[in-house]
């Protein structure tokens, strides 16, 4: 009996939940307005609770896309998702308010937190060895230079202008450093071609990075090995004037030291 009582008690429960439904959870921005939604959003940006941002966010750019609030609503989101780790999302976010709102007050901050989004932390970087940078991460951080040169050129008295510039000093040298170690790889295999174009690349490209010396050293030293007479003259030059300091350049003419002994001093 209690057997026969229980599979019907069963079937009811199920015939129920045929008819109804599952149960969902309850939301709260149902029936709210823009500004309600947008409100929440921002309390709980304010509690540090990204995860309740994006989800409240979200819903407010779906249900209202026309609404006054929006352009700040997606940028919001975008930092949101830049706190959440959602780094793409928060890129592709950023790319779409700036193509919307071209004019919008906060589009020094757009560029900011694209850069952001772009830029290796410091600490991450100094852990890796250049082996470890790919062509991907230096495109990377040349986008992040990109965008923070953007927001310097285009709003030189923004809030974000001066650490912007200090990301792109940075960011610079990093990027420089990583063609030195290509154009280092390259010399020590005698590629002088190919290490001439990445020393150069430094040097036409990155003037002001503190690789310049070194660059232009791999070039007087790859013009020398490919016997170009005017070009290694034109470039010891440079450094004569620019370097006067350098010794690398004097010793290798005179033969008291070989290039490659140098090159084998540095840390792949």
């Amino acid at each position: 009996m209690i057997r026969y009582l229980t599979l019907f008690i069963s079937s009811i429960f199920l015939a129920g939940c045929f008819i109804f439904g599952e149960p969902t959870e309850f939301d709260e921005t149902t029936g709210q307005s823009p500004e309600w939604i947008y409100g929440k959003a921002e309390a709980f940006t304010d509690q540090r609770d990204f995860r309740k941002t994006i989800d409240y966010l979200e819903k407010l750019v779906k249900r209202y896309p026309d609404n006054k609030l929006i352009p700040s609503a997606r940028l919001n989101l975008a930092y949101a998702y830049y706190k959440f780790g959602q780094k793409e999302l928060s890129t592709s976010t950023v790319n779409q308010f700036i193509t919307l709102y071209p004019s919008h007050p906060s589009m020094d901050y757009a560029y900011y937190l694209k850069g952001l989004n772009l830029y290796q932390e410091r600490g991450i970087i100094n852990k890796l060895t250049m082996q470890d940078i790919s062509d991907r991460d230096v495109n990377n951080l040349k986008q992040a230079f990109d965008a923070f040169s953007e927001l310097v050129k285009k709003y030189p008295n923004s809030k974000y202008s001066q650490d912007s510039t200090d990301r792109m000093i940075y960011l610079m040298n990093k990027i420089a450093e990583y063609d030195l170690h290509v154009a280092r790889y390259y010399m020590k295999r005698r590629a002088y071609v190919a290490a001439l174009n990445r020393a150069k690349n430094v040097y036409t490209t990155y003037p002001e990075s503190i690789h310049v010396e070194e660059s232009l050293v791999i070039q007087y030293i790859a013009y020398k090995e490919l016997k170009l007479k005017d070009l290694e003259i034109a470039t010891k030059k440079v450094i004569d004037l620019n370097y006067p300091e350098n010794k690398l350049t004097s010793e290798t003419q005179e033969g008291t030291k070989k290039w490659w002994k140098f090159w084998e001093s540095l840390a792949d």
